[in-house]
């Protein structure tokens, strides 16, 4: 298959470009945002068009989840309307979409968590309640109404090698304090960016289409995530939990974000990790 990846430098496209390097019977074009503007409506139709790939993968995002209140013009063009001019391109020259969302479009109460002890399925009704979860609807909706043959991967509390997240963010502040306070009312669990990079590339050798939830086993709080990142690496750190109304953002965060898994689960040869198991696994590479 030939690919065309754009923001090639982050979390997930880093990872992209790491596996594709292994397989090498794959044409590789790579982005990053600094090369490539999905924004830019004509240089991304003329650069697609040019290359004419099999299978775009688009990893280029507005991730900032606070400033996204203040920037929502931005959120919106680069989540939302870019994704729309993306797929538009896809859709003309039948070429397979690969698009990554997120936990945020749902609407994250509480009492979801005794409804759907799984977490939300694919089809669940979305609700964001912050600027970049609706921004990232928006890109969804571009993305369906377009035409253009899609993956729509949902993804959670994403952590990579590459680029900033929590375990980098827990890390890097281990190293400066002995103790830290971390929020233990927000339910979910974390994706591992080298099994949704392997499960994605599976569900397109088997042709797949439609919308797909890649995340871990298990549920989990950031309080407990904070946990065992310390206790895999060995660090002698007291985390103390706090509640989401202790600790102000500027955005509002889900209480509840679980992602069923079921659907790729149910895919042969897909395979879902537990989230303990994905965190030992990271941390080998950090």
């Amino acid at each position: 298959m030939h690919f065309f990846i754009t923001g090639a430098g982050g979390q997930l496209g880093s990872e992209w470009v790491r596996f594709l390097d292994k397989q090498a019977e794959n044409e590789v074009n790579t982005f990053l945002s600094s090369e490539l503007d999905i924004t830019d409506k004509e240089k991304l139709q003329s650069i697609v068009q040019g290359l004419h790939p099999d299978v775009v993968i688009n990893c280029a995002a507005y991730t900032q989840v606070d400033k996204a209140e203040k920037e929502r013009d931005k959120a919106f063009e680069i989540n939302g309307q870019a994704v729309g001019h993306l797929a538009a391109v896809c859709a003309s020259e039948q070429i397979k979409l690969v698009h990554y969302s997120t936990d945020y479009v749902f609407p994250g109460k509480l009492k979801d968590a005794k409804a759907l002890p799984q977490g939300y399925p694919e089809d669940h009704k979305v609700n964001p309640v912050n600027t970049y979860g609706e921004s990232k609807l928006l890109g969804e909706k571009e993305l369906q109404s377009s035409g253009c043959s899609y993956l729509l991967i949902r993804t959670s509390w994403l952590c990579g090698r590459d680029g900033h997240n929590f375990v980098d963010t827990m890390l890097r502040l281990g190293e400066q304090k002995r103790k830290l306070r971390v929020v233990n009312d927000q339910w979910g669990s974390p994706a591992f960016c080298e099994n949704v990079v392997e499960n994605t590339y599976h569900l397109l050798k088997q042709n797949e289409e439609g919308i797909f939830h890649i995340s871990s086993q298990g549920k989990t709080t950031w309080y407990e995530f904070a946990q065992e990142i310390f206790k895999q690496r060995n660090m002698n750190i007291v985390v103390e939990p706090v509640s989401s109304s202790e600790y102000k953002t500027r955005a509002k965060r889900p209480a509840f974000s679980l992602l069923n898994t079921q659907k790729i689960t149910d895919t042969p040869g897909s395979v879902i990790i537990n989230w303990k198991d994905g965190l030992r696994n990271l941390l080998k590479h950090i």
